[in-house]
């Protein structure tokens, strides 16, 4: 059965996009395929969207969503990174615009069943593409109590990394930890104050593992670095980030690519670029207004930010 969302930012990430008649749109985290369909809205009646998404639900719900503009629609189940091959197989040489939406989906807390969500308890596996060998078990259960510390810390910008993997080896050396409901009880007993929380104390535990699963920082940063190349002169780019580790690359990435030179060195790596491949197009990051907010609380911690190729 379809599935479908209200995309966040929408009205600005349309206008950011500069969606016309007859150009070439990839979408690389298709979702419930919101953002796609106003796409290929403002794009008719001959745009082309090229919608790619790692997870084979999203690629079968947006199939089913998108039925009735099939003829202006190619779908691959790939990460975005595999835009540029993608590219290739359809023979083009470009795009005019490219939009990543990097928030996990509602679909995905409740509906996938792969334990995405501390307040289910569903098999530990957080994979965005269940062909991928790793799980948030496997870490969970085979990570150093340092390396998972880290990871925490690193991922989750958790305070209590420490005690939380303290605790985590603990239970383990009794029997694996196979769930999310048994990882979420286990942050609660590490963390002081158990619930006593603005949010929930496993919030930042479940995004370091998700982030880790699914190399989230390290996908992002691979597929920014190739952009000039994938853009068509005029082409705009629009990333929706909802952390401040994915803002980061994000911001550091853009403005590089403005300002020409060597990157700052991040996840990914840093290269050279010649001098203004792109000109930014969000001096200030751009935020969900007070309405948006009040409708869909979830959207309270999206950025946007856009370039356009020179």
């Amino acid at each position: 059965m379809a599935y479908r969302h209200v995309p966040v930012m929408r009205t600005e990430v349309i206008d950011h996009l500069n969606c016309r008649p007859g150009g070439v749109y990839a979408d690389g985290t298709l979702g419930g395929a919101g953002h796609a369909r106003d796409i290929l809205e403002r794009s008719a009646p001959d745009g082309l969207l090229i919608g790619l998404d790692q997870d084979a639900d999203a690629v079968a719900n947006a199939r089913a969503v998108l039925a009735e503009q099939a003829e202006r629609v190619r779908l691959f189940h790939r990460n975005f990174t595999a835009l540029p091959e993608v590219l290739r197989e359809l023979g083009l040489a470009g795009v005019d615009g490219i939009l990543l939406d990097l928030g996990i989906s509602l679909h995905h807390l409740q509906g996938s069943g792969r334990g995405f969500s501390f307040l289910r308890d569903e098999p530990l596996d957080m994979r965005m593409d269940t062909r991928a060998p790793q799980t948030a078990a496997d870490l969970v259960n085979r990570l150093k109590e340092d390396e998972l510390r880290r990871l925490f810390q690193e991922y989750g910008e958790e305070r209590w990394s420490g005690r939380i993997a303290r605790r985590i080896g603990e239970v383990r050396r009794r029997q694996p930890i196979r769930t999310s409901g048994e990882l979420a009880r286990i942050v609660c007993e590490a963390v002081p104050g158990g619930g006593r929380r603005r949010i929930h104390p496993a919030t930042r535990v479940f995004m370091a593992l998700r982030i880790a699963v699914n190399d989230e920082l390290g996908r992002l940063a691979e597929l920014l670095d190739r952009v000039p190349e994938l853009l068509n002169p005029g082409g705009r780019l629009c990333v929706l980030s909802f952390h401040s580790l994915e803002d980061r690359i994000v911001k550091q990435r853009l403005k590089a690519m403005a300002l020409g030179g060597r990157r700052d060195r991040g996840p990914g790596g840093a290269a050279d670029r010649p001098e203004g491949v792109l000109s930014i197009l969000t001096r200030k990051v751009v935020r969900p207004g007070p309405d948006e907010i009040a409708a869909n609380p979830m959207a309270r911690s999206t950025k946007l930010r856009a370039a356009q190729r020179v």
